[in-house]
């Protein structure tokens, strides 16, 4: 997996949500679109997080902001 999706997640964990989109923003696989998801969640942007995580054929979750971070930690992980 890129490198980019791990250092995405280290900027958003910092508070650098932008900048970590910026940096996620050229990629389309599952796990890049669950982490832009999840950016747009911080951002407060619902419906744009909604159609990120439909995106990689998964749900919205309704976990907090950190369990979510922690989850994608854990599927970067495992790629």
């Amino acid at each position: 997996m890129s490198t980019h999706h791990l250092e995405a997640l280290d900027l958003s964990r910092s508070g650098n949500w932008q900048e970590a989109h910026k940096l996620i923003q050229p990629y389309s696989d599952k796990l890049a679109c669950l982490i832009h998801g999840y950016l747009h969640r911080i951002e407060g942007d619902l419906g744009n997080a909604q159609y990120w995580y439909n995106r990689a054929n998964e749900t919205m979750p309704d976990n907090s902001l950190d369990d979510e971070l922690e989850r994608l930690y854990a599927l970067e992980q495992q790629q």
